[in-house]
């Protein structure tokens, strides 16, 4: 792989321009196919097959119905009625008012005699607004007309706040947090290389492979059903990995400047070996995503294929491109004082003394590690997941869903659903709602609703409990186990919280199986890099700290509501069913990369005759400078999805800041040199039955150890 990247480097260094405008016409493409394109993307997390989607689906077949819904709450000014004339009358000319504005379907009337939804004091009732369209194909003109009907109302002396699906909009991305994390990334480079115009340079090569994997998932909802989360994480994760990959290989190449290299062969060295580190480093990341798809759940396997594709997009421009624009600067990576000829490599001073003082101690280190990270990942065993979102506090549905707990009952705003299709359905939806009625955690049960041909009914069950709750949750499986024995009929329970429960058990079902498969062949790839069995098992012992503590702190955040004010957040609550498994993938994919350009320096030096202790040293000495620049960006990138993101993005985000902050500066920096200096040569040990598989020379041995080979290689590309 070493000598295949280093005649790429070699040649992007020769045929710059042709490089550097293919990968300009790719951007300009993409953004064209984006602009024309693009379809919309999707909030619902529901499964294809699973009990409640599918009902979901025949209540729209046998119904008519599956249009986005709002409830729009009225309540009347303190001590009114709202059947007093005026408020009614303000109440109708709202209900008027909902069932013209655009996209509306239906409006109902919550004075209706027939079927009233107005609170036993008579003074807080709620209208559902029923739109054509989906929640995907929800315009944002269609919201603020709702909006501006509710404020309309305000003005007559009613309390109007709304809520629902049709009032979810899709997260967007680019606000000022986001940006600011960008600066931050480029003041970090900045300082890294000293010079702002390098940093500039890396900043702007990941930028066009963002943009082109950002880009082309934008074209994809055009031709698929994606989720709105997808696009953000493909951005969040293409844009840290991007500026990471570049800063791997310009490090290098810097190096070789100093080393008395000259420019062509200086690019092509440092991408036949940084560039084969940055090549594996992103294939354990675009497994890691990838391997999503064995979970079999639709939208999941979605997000994974699309972050991995940016992944690729990432490294293929990190081999490619970077190296075309590195031949256009030459030798002004440098900072003037160097350029003029080669220099003394500098030393690392605190690196090498940090690093000394960790394989000094290294016992006392490694255990203080464990039990420190393992403290951090107690509140992981109180984890609640749940897919109904959480509302942003102060917004007019956190307002409309109070008024609706305080006045009809919390359940409201989560009511279940029960399909009964079959012989007699009526009778039998009758019968289901006499056994509904006894359970625990069950407020109301309404009456049956049949279809026109009666061949299947509804039975609406309305829980005492919110709809997040472990309470109402269990009612979906105790509704669930009693309608079991139901003859001659097929009984479905859906709703949100069901939807919510569904998800949650076959995600639980499928991340132990994610997790053999995708560490398995990590692992495998890792023995295959670095010849060794226990360098490969460190770092997944590591990694499953990691993960311990980057879930156990976001439970203390975002479900106890520790530090809250500090991430922005709204409200606690349990965190969105995905987000462990998002969170466990992307952190393995990013921890093996930090895993590879560690110990490959340090493989490096053990290579090149150094004793195992002294590898560990003088590798770490090379690598942890860029390692921990590398782990900022990535912080400050994923930090700044933190606190103006969406309750579904901003958990994730604030999970991989948390996870890469103590995977670069604890377990990397610490656990594992202390481990390998522990471990001594058996760190680099390969049992007889697994040395006949193939070496991968991720750190470009072959090239260091035969300097004909390179010129060889040069003579061989012109």
């Amino acid at each position: 792989m070493a000598r295949l990247l280093y005649r790429l480097g070699l040649g992007a260094h020769r045929r710059r321009l042709p490089v550097v405008i293919v990968w300009l016409l790719v951007l300009a493409a993409t953004a064209v196919g984006a602009v024309t394109l693009s379809g919309t993307t999707s909030n619902s997390f529901s499964i294809p097959g699973q009990e409640s989607t599918t009902a979901m689906e025949r209540i729209q077949s046998e119904f008519g119905s599956g249009g986005a819904t709002a409830r729009v709450v009225v309540r009347a000014p303190d001590g009114q009625k709202l059947v007093a004339p005026p408020q009614t009358k303000a109440v109708n000319d709202l209900v008027a008012e909902l069932r013209t504005l655009p996209g509306v379907a239906s409006a109902s009337n919550p004075l209706d005699p027939a079927a009233p939804t107005v609170n036993p004091a008579l003074d807080t009732a709620y209208s559902t607004v029923t739109y054509n369209s989906t929640v995907g194909d929800m315009k944002p003109e269609q919201r603020d007309a709702l909006l501006a009907a509710a404020e309309s109302a305000r003005a007559g002396g009613l309390t109007v706040e709304v809520t629902g699906e049709a009032m979810t909009a899709p997260p967007e991305i680019g606000g000022a947090a986001e940006v600011i994390g960008v600066v931050v990334a480029l003041l970090i480079l900045a300082l890294t290389y000293g010079s702002l115009a390098v940093a500039g340079m890396n900043l702007l090569t990941a930028a066009v492979g963002v943009g082109i994997g950002a880009l082309g998932v934008t074209i994809a909802t055009g031709f698929m059903d994606l989720q709105s989360t997808t696009p953000i994480l493909a951005t969040m994760l293409g844009l840290a990995v991007g500026i990471d990959y570049a800063l791997f290989i310009i490090n290098r190449y810097r190096q070789e400047l100093r080393d008395g290299a000259d420019v062509g062969p200086a690019i092509a060295t440092a991408v036949g070996t940084a560039g084969s580190a940055v090549v594996t480093a992103g294939l354990t990341v675009v497994i890691a995503l990838a391997g999503l798809a064995v979970a079999g759940i639709p939208f999941l396997t979605q997000m994974g294929i699309a972050a991995a594709a940016t992944i690729v997009v990432a490294v293929l421009i990190a081999v490619t491109l970077v190296p075309a624009v590195l031949s256009y600067l030459g030798r002004r990576v440098l900072p003037k004082r160097e350029r003029s000829g080669a220099g003394p490599r500098p030393e690392r001073g605190v690196f090498g003394g940090w690093v000394r003082t960790v394989v000094r101690g290294r016992l006392p280190a490694l255990l203080v590690t464990v039990v420190g990270l393992a403290v951090v990942a107690v509140p992981l065993f109180s984890l609640q997941t749940t897919l109904v979102p959480r509302q942003p506090e102060g917004s007019t549905q956190a307002r409309a869903e109070q008024l609706i707990a305080e006045n009809f009952g919390a359940g409201v705003n989560g009511p279940l659903v029960v399909l009964i299709e079959g012989r007699d359905a009526p009778a039998a939806a009758a019968q289901a709602g006499q056994l509904i009625q006894p359970l625990d955690d069950v407020a109301m049960v309404a009456p049956a609703m049949p279809n026109a041909d009666r061949s299947a009914a509804l039975v609406t069950v309305i829980p005492k409990s919110g709809p997040t709750s472990e309470a109402t949750e269990q009612l979906v499986t105790d509704i669930r186990g009693k309608l079991s024995g139901l003859d001659g009929v097929t009984a479905s329970v859906t709703g949100a919280t069901a939807v919510s429960v569904d998800v949650a058990v076959t995600l639980d079902a499928a991340l132990p199986v994610y997790l053999v498969v995708v560490v398995g062949l990590a692992l495998l790839l890792l023995v295959l890099v670095f010849r060794s069995l226990l360098v490969p098992l460190v770092g997944v012992f590591g990694f499953l700290l990691t993960i311990g503590a980057s879930l156990g702190a976001t439970v203390a955040v975002f479900q106890w509501g520790w530090l809250g004010d500090a991430v922005n957040l709204d409200s606690t609550g349990p965190l969105i069913s995905l987000t462990p498994i998002i969170v466990i993938g992307i952190l393995f994919g990013l921890a093996m990369d930090y895993q590879v350009f560690l110990v490959s320096r340090m493989h490096e030096a053990h290579h090149r005759g150094l004793s195992s202790r002294d590898a560990v040293v003088s590798g770490f000495r090379q690598a942890a400078p860029v390692v921990v620049a590398a782990a900022l960006i990535m912080f400050s990138v994923f930090a700044g999805f933190v606190p103006a993101g969406d309750a579904t993005i901003k958990s994730i985000a604030f999970a991989l800041a948390i996870g890469i902050l103590v995977d670069a500066f604890v377990v990397r920096m610490v656990l594992v040199p202390a481990a390998l200096a522990l471990l001594g040569e058996r760190a680099w040990w390969l049992p007889s039955w697994l040395r006949w598989l193939p070496a991968l020379d991720v750190e470009g041995s072959a090239l260091e150890d035969d300097p004909d080979e390179k010129r060889e290689l040069v003579g061989s590309s012109r």
